[in-house]
């Protein structure tokens, strides 16, 4: 396995959509606020979970 590191300027959700096309899996992270907060997802979270083509980690 392989990891390569890159700096785009775009939009978050927009960024990671593209770069992730070709990928195995899509890792994003979460904030993870404490209460019911933080069993909601953030926008850029939420975006790349619904906009993914393949498999989405969520770390948080």
């Amino acid at each position: 396995m392989s990891v390569n590191p890159r700096v785009v300027r775009a939009h978050p959700v927009v960024a990671l959509l593209e770069e992730a096309t070709p990928a195995d899996l899509v890792v994003v992270g979460s904030r993870g606020r404490g209460g019911v907060r933080g069993l909601l997802l953030g926008s850029v979270s939420h975006s790349v979970l619904h906009g993914a083509r393949g498999p989405v980690a969520i770390l948080r």
